[in-house]
Formats: C-alpha cells, sequence, structure tokens
C-alpha cells in the first residue's frame, strides 16, 4: 500500500517516523515547504513528492498532518481522486467544510479516518471492561505555549479532544452549551470552559488552556455505580466502584476493599481498583486501524460524521464564548 505524508511539521514527522517502521507499506512525504520536506526526507530515509498533486496520484492513501486551515483542500483533491484519507483532529476548520468531505467519500466509496488521538490512549483503552454511563464528567487539558497550532483557537486545538472523548462515552444528543473563553497570546481563545448538557441528563465541564505553567490532561467521570479518574499524560486510570460486598471477589480486575457503607436495608462495598496499561503507541494504533480498514474492510475507528460533531459542538462552544465575552 503506497501512503503519503502530507504536512511534516511537528506532528507529521512523528507520523513519518511510526510509519517507517511498517514493513506492509510504500511511504513518501510531501510538504509545501521544501526545506522542511528535505530536512525530513534526509533525516528519515524516506522519498520526496516534491507537489500535493502527484503525491495524491501517486498513493493509495494519504495521511493529512498539514495546518486546519489546508485540511480541506487536500482531502478534497485527495477523495475526488478516489484515495482513502487520515485527517488529523479537526477534521477540518468548519462543520459545513466536514459535511462537504462526507458527501464526496460517500459518493466516491473512500475511506476517512480523523486522528482523534486521545480515543487510543492507554487510558481510555484500559477502560474497556468497564460500563460508562457518565452522570457528570470533568475534564482538565492544561498546555504550555508553543506557537505551532495557533491557526485555531484552544476549543478547536485541545478541547475538542475531550469533547470528542465525551461525546463518545455519553452517547447522548447536546441540550445546551455554555462557555467562556479569553485570548491572552493570541488571536483566538487561548482559555476556555464549557459547560455541555445532554439530554439525557449528564452534564460536561471542560477546561482547556495553552498558556498553562503546567500540563495536565484528566478527565474524571462520575456514574452510580462509581467514579473514574483518567490521566491521559502518565497514562494512568483509578476506578471507584460500588459493588455488592458478596461480588467483590467476583471481580476481573484486582481489587482493594476500602469499606462497607449502609445504605438503609442494603450494604454497600467502595472497591479500589487500577485497571492494567496496555503498552501501546496511541499514533501507531491509530495508523494500523486505519491501514485494516482499508486493506480488510474493518470498522472505521473514528469516522468522519463524529469528527464532524465534535468540530459542531466546539463551533458552539466558540460561538457561546464569544457571546458571553461581548456581552
Amino acid at each position: 500500500m503506497k501512503i503519503v505524508v502530507i504536512g511534516v511539521g511537528h506532528l507529521g514527522m512523528i507520523h513519518t517516523k511510526l510509519l517507517k517502521q511498517r514493513t506492509d507499506i510504500d511511504l513518501s512525504i510531501c510538504d509545501p515547504n521544501i526545506d522542511r520536506a528535505e530536512f525530513v526526507a534526509n533525516e528519515l530515509q524516506v522519498p520526496i513528492h516534491h507537489d500535493i498533486d502527484s503525491a495524491i496520484i501517486d498513493s493509495d492513501a494519504i495521511i493529512i498532518a498539514a495546518s486546519t486551515t489546508a485540511h480541506f483542500s487536500i482531502a478534497k483533491k485527495s477523495i475526488e481522486a478516489g484515495k482513502h484519507c487520515f485527517i488529523e483532529k479537526p477534521i477540518t476548520s468548519t462543520y459545513d467544510e466536514a459535511l462537504e468531505l462526507i458527501k464526496l467519500a460517500d459518493q466516491h466509496n473512500v475511506i476517512v479516518q480523523v486522528g482523534h488521538v486521545e480515543r487510543f490512549n492507554p487510558a481510555l483503552l484500559a477502560l474497556q471492561s468497564y460500563s460508562i454511563e457518565p452522570l457528570f464528567i470533568e475534564a482538565h487539558r492544561l498546555a504550555q505555549f508553543k506557537p505551532r497550532a495557533t491557526d485555531v483557537s484552544v476549543i478547536h486545538d485541545l478541547m475538542i479532544h475531550d469533547i470528542d472523548i465525551i461525546l463518545w462515552m455519553v452517547k447522548s444528543p447536546v441540550k445546551q452549551v455554555d462557555a467562556n473563553a479569553v485570548n491572552v497570546l493570541t488571536e483566538t481563545a487561548d482559555i476556555a470552559n464549557a459547560r455541555i448538557t445532554f439530554e439525557n441528563g449528564c452534564v460536561a465541564n471542560i477546561t482547556a488552556s495553552r498558556i498553562s505553567a503546567q500540563p495536565m490532561r484528566k478527565m474524571r467521570v462520575f456514574q452510580k455505580s462509581g467514579y473514574m479518574s483518567i490521566d491521559f499524560a502518565k497514562p494512568a486510570v483509578d476506578v471507584y466502584r460500588i459493588m455488592d460486598p458478596h461480588s467483590v471477589h467476583d471481580s476481573a480486575i484486582p481489587a482493594m476493599m476500602l469499606g462497607e457503607i449502609d445504605a438503609g436495608n442494603t450494604s454497600k462495598a467502595i472497591v479500589f481498583e487500577q485497571p492494567p496499561i496496555p503498552s501501546i503507541n496511541a499514533i501507531a494504533e491509530e495508523h494500523a486501524a486505519f491501514i485494516r480498514s482499508i486493506a480488510h474492510d474493518d470498522p472505521i475507528a473514528v469516522t468522519a460524521h463524529e469528527a464532524m460533531e465534535a468540530l459542531r459542538i466546539a463551533e458552539l462552544i466558540n460561538t457561546s464564548a464569544t457571546r458571553s465575552t461581548s456581552t
């Protein structure tokens, strides 16, 4: 399979390094910045395409790691040429662009996977055996300032990771969005907070900042059966479950009994668990899922429809934050 990485900046180079380790693909790169492309090509010993059109024509699948503002034009060309696409998040700059890409992908029968990499985070994968039915979610995604990726707001750059995960967890339509945001170092929001209310009653409170002194990528999930604390950076997971005391020994994961609570005529055990964290590289897992979808018709790991919905909510948050700031 011929795969080309278009855009070999910081993230594109990571994609290239990991894909270079695979023996089942023929890899090449392309970047409008010829100096950058030649540096990466020499560093990683991969061939270069000197223009995007030839790169698309000569490939079976495209990894789009260019700036967000370029996603739509590159993906549109690729899809119209019948090429499968992996598009870094956010899928496009706007919801309308994402909708057009989805229509094109359906017309040309091509696979589009979107790079919401936290879906493959080992901490999140460690929760696969648990039932996740959130009532309240709190997420903090804080980063130190970096000049790259400032072509979009912190909502589209960082917060959208947590928006995607929360939509995937809650599986209920969004009822209401309230948000605030502040521009500090750039022309778009650098700090933002959003409160999302879902039709099933779940509420999510999300904070994102790209001018924090200390980085943080944490999410806490509260539900009737207990509480989960997810650290995407470490990665690590702490789970506190409320269980029948007699069923604790049946838990598939080693558990520590923290005590019992008498609630009326019943007694409940509080159990602490730390599920094992799989030793994987999240981006490499994204690649594997994308290639399996193409070669073996496996389900798409993160669909364009899911990414479009995350982008729609990001736009609602941005609109709400702008309205709040103007008043």
